[in-house]
């Protein structure tokens, strides 16, 4: 019989690969805690109707992208393609704005959009998501900044760009959208389909297109940092002066766009040089109106999405090795009653906290010793018939390859001690 294998697009996270993913979400909460940051769990389910107008019905995820259908009720349905509107619906459905003035929350899952697969790219993807609702305060944005770096420091991770840009407001995107409109007007033939529609939809996405053409023409077109008005560039005045207040290297560029319609003023990318083209490791930006357009009050929010799976992909696997320590002590057997006194002694320790492994198959001393080396075990205990007489055992210490002799009476002490 045919083994079933997994849906294209969909991928099984394995041991070791499992082992980095542990540390980068325990890394994520004890940073976003100290931050001021708490944890939200949101559907995976949602309307579609949120992300229709909380993305924009303009935009590729929308689009080409979602996973939605019709459940038996025949309500549409889809699955998250992107945590903040999912967020934003929750902070609305239970009032998180009322009880305070600022809201930090963040979230960690799965998400999912039918794109094509590619290397580091699957239909479902997971991301860590944060997010401050209530001020708009441009110190707010550097925070958000800096925590995100501070983030990636926390993980090794190095050589890393921090990237910057001002997408305007409602009162200064207007005559930017005319000029680029302006600017295009009998060129709409050497445009690829996708700019020739984004024209009609949100001219300001045809600088994400990465097709070559576009890209010529796009280099020549007026940029949207000219056209700020004076509280945008105020604003983002003040963001630049509070990461300088931390040395925060940053580069600005003025044809950074974001995928999603929501994105107001401050909007921002780390990028690295060890994932080609596919280049950004984490984006986010602020959307000062999003909240008001999912049917809340005018309430301001920032906040970024990073992908699990680039993260994983930028830890050097020496580093992932030391991630996982192994086990504190390994028992070797030798005979079943050795065997039925070392069960008893591992799940003992186990049941204490101590991570303790052993060999359930009665092979050879030398395979035993083979596999706790393996697990890279600080210790391993020899349990044989005559130590089992003798009550007391050889403790080798698998580092110094030194041995000493322990009472089986006073083993878990022993154990209990070595693994302060």
């Amino acid at each position: 019989m045919e083994i079933i294998t997994a849906v294209r697009g969909f991928k099984d996270i394995l041991p070791p690969e499992t082992d980095k993913w542990r540390h980068i979400e325990e890394t994520a909460h004890k940073v976003f805690c100290v931050f001021g940051f708490r944890e939200i769990r949101i559907p995976l389910l949602e309307k579609t109707e949120l992300f229709c107008r909380g993305i924009g019905e303009s935009t590729d995820i929308v689009e080409k992208e979602m996973y939605t259908f019709l459940d038996r009720g025949e309500e549409s349905l889809t699955l998250r393609p992107e945590a903040t509107a999912s967020v934003i619906r929750a902070y609305l459905e239970h009032n998180l704005h009322a009880a305070e003035s600022v809201t930090k929350l963040y979230t960690i899952g799965p998400m999912f959009r039918r794109e094509r697969p590619q290397k580091g790219r699957y239909r479902q993807f997971h991301q860590i998501d944060a997010e401050i609702l209530g001020p708009d305060d441009p110190r707010t944005d550097a925070e958000l900044i800096l925590m995100l770096l501070h983030f990636l420091e926390k993980l090794g991770l190095r050589k890393l760009t921090l990237e910057i840009n001002s997408l305007g407001c409602a009162a200064c995107r207007p005559a930017f959208r005319e000029a680029i409109l302006s600017f295009l007007r009998g060129r709409e033939e050497e445009l690829c389909g996708d700019c020739r529609r984004r024209l009609v939809t949100n001219p300001l996405r045809v600088f994400d297109c990465k097709v070559e053409t576009c890209a010529a023409i796009i280099s020549q077109a007026p940029l949207l940092p000219d056209f700020l008005c004076a509280g945008c560039r105020d604003h983002f005045e003040k963001v630049q002066a509070s990461l300088r207040l931390f040395d925060i290297p940053f580069k600005l560029n003025a044809k950074m766009v974001r995928g999603l319609d929501y994105y107001t003023r401050t909007t921002f990318e780390v990028t690295t040089e060890f994932l080609g083209a596919q280049n950004a490791v984490v984006g986010g930006g602020r959307y000062d109106h999003l909240v008001r357009d999912l049917g809340g009050p005018d309430i301001s929010g920032i906040g970024f999405a990073i992908g699990i799976e680039r993260l994983a992909a930028m830890i050097p696997e020496a580093d992932a090795d030391a991630l996982l320590p192994g086990p504190l002590l390994f028992i070797a057997t030798l005979g079943e009653a050795a065997l039925e006194k070392a069960f008893f002694l591992c799940n003992g320790l186990r049941m204490k906290g101590i991570h303790v492994e052993m060999d359930h198959a009665g092979r050879s001393l030398k395979s035993q010793m083979k596999r706790a080396d393996k697990l890279k075990s600080a210790y391993t205990l020899i349990l044989g018939e005559r130590e089992i007489t003798e009550n007391k055992a050889l403790l080798r210490n698998m580092l110094s390859s030194t041995q000493t002799e322990v009472g089986l009476d006073s083993l878990e002490e022993t154990i209990t001690e070595l693994a302060r």
